[in-house]
């Protein structure tokens, strides 16, 4: 971990949010959205930069309707697994960056590999974990630069 503020969150800290973000990516592959968010707080100034890309999300609010909706958009058969690449702490934030390697049936579509890379960000509050950013993307296998220049014009052109 380098060196920076001074923070009360130390490597078993790390250890234990990494073995839950572990629990949470599996829970939300197999559509049990209630598991992931018994695990995880999310904060009142939460942002989200989808995996399918767009405008930043902020705030999170589960309604019983959101929640069933997430749920039945994950409801096949999956597993996930987090890999930790690297971790960060400073003052009550947690940073981890990794990969979620996860397989499921999405929306219906026929399993696959659905892993994305992730940094997230989290902050202690008490003994409880909020989670506060999500940056995710699927670029989890390297792509040929003319795929990426597509992607990035965007469907329009």
């Amino acid at each position: 971990m380098p060196d920076g503020p001074e923070s009360s969150i130390g490597p078993d800290d790390l250890d234990e949010l990494a073995a839950r973000m572990d629990e949470a990516a599996d829970a939300y592959i197999r559509g049990d959205l209630r598991r992931y968010l018994a695990l995880f707080d999310h904060g009142d100034d939460y942002t989200l930069m989808p995996p399918y890309g767009g405008p930043t999300v902020r705030g999170y609010e589960p309604t019983e309707e959101g929640i069933e909706t997430t749920s039945h958009f994950f409801s096949g058969p999956g597993a996930a697994a987090w890999e930790t690449e690297a971790t960060y702490a400073a003052g009550d934030l947690a940073v981890l960056v990794g990969v979620e390697r996860q397989h499921g049936v999405v929306d219906g579509r026929p399993e696959q590999d659905w892993s994305l890379r992730l940094t997230l960000v989290f902050r202690r509050v008490g003994e409880r974990w909020q989670l506060v950013h999500r940056h995710a993307d699927p670029l989890v296998r390297a792509i040929p630069f003319d795929h990426l220049a597509e992607l990035a014009r965007g469907l329009d052109d």
